[in-house]
C-alpha cells in the first residue's frame, strides 16, 4: 500500500488540476465558438463589498408575456425553461418559451433560464445568469447616469454556456 500511496495521490493532484484546466476552457471557448446575440437592456448601478463595481442589467427578455410559453402547464418557481430568440433587425428578440430544449430552426439561438416568480403576474420573469456585469473600479456610477438604453452583447456556446462580451449605450 505505502507503494501505492505517491502514485494515487499524483492522480489526484493530476484530476483537480484538469478539472480547473476544463472550467477555464469552457469560458475561454464560450468566444470562440459561441452564438453571438445583442439584447436591449437598462442599467442600475449596485456595489459588490468582494468584486467591485457591477452594472445590474434588466433585459426585455426577461419579463414575456404569457403567450410565447409553450408548456402545457405553468411553470414552476425555480424551474429550467429554455427562451427561443430570434434576430429581429439588429437585435435579438424572444418569440417562444419552452419547459424542455427543443430544435432550432437557422437564425435562432437558444438561451437557458430559471423561471422567478412564475406566479398569476401579467409577465414570465425569467434570470438567464448573466444579469450582472463587472465594471472597472469607480465606473459604476458614470454608467448609471446614462440615460439612453443599452446594448448588451452575449456570446451563447451549444453547450449552453453564456457570457456577457460588451455593452454599449445607444446614443
Amino acid at each position: 500500500m505505502k507503494r501505492r500511496a505517491p502514485f494515487l495521490f499524483a492522480v489526484l493532484v493530476l484530476v483537480q488540476v484538469l478539472f480547473l484546466g476544463g472550467m477555464a476552457a469552457s469560458y475561454y471557448a464560450v468566444d470562440a465558438v459561441g452564438k453571438e446575440i445583442r439584447l436591449k437592456t437598462a442599467p442600475v448601478d449596485p456595489r459588490d463589498l468582494f468584486y467591485g463595481d457591477y452594472v445590474r442589467l434588466s433585459y426585455e427578455i426577461s419579463a414575456l408575456p404569457w403567450s410565447v410559453w409553450k408548456g402545457e402547464e405553468q411553470p414552476e418557481e425555480g424551474q429550467t425553461v429554455y427562451v427561443i430568440l430570434h434576430k429581429d433587425g439588429a437585435y435579438d428578440s424572444a418569440v417562444a418559451v419552452y419547459p424542455v430544449k427543443p430544435q432550432t430552426k437557422d437564425g435562432e439561438t437558444v438561451l437557458q433560464a430559471r423561471v422567478r416568480g412564475a406566479g398569476d403576474s401579467e409577465h414570465l420573469n425569467l434570470l438567464y445568469g448573466f444579469e450582472r456585469y463587472y465594471v472597472e473600479e469607480n465606473t459604476g456610477r458614470e454608467l448609471e447616469e446614462h440615460s439612453g438604453q443599452a446594448i448588451v452583447t452575449v456570446k451563447v456556446a451549444s453547450w449552453r454556456q453564456s457570457k456577457i462580451t460588451g455593452l454599449v449605450f445607444e446614443q
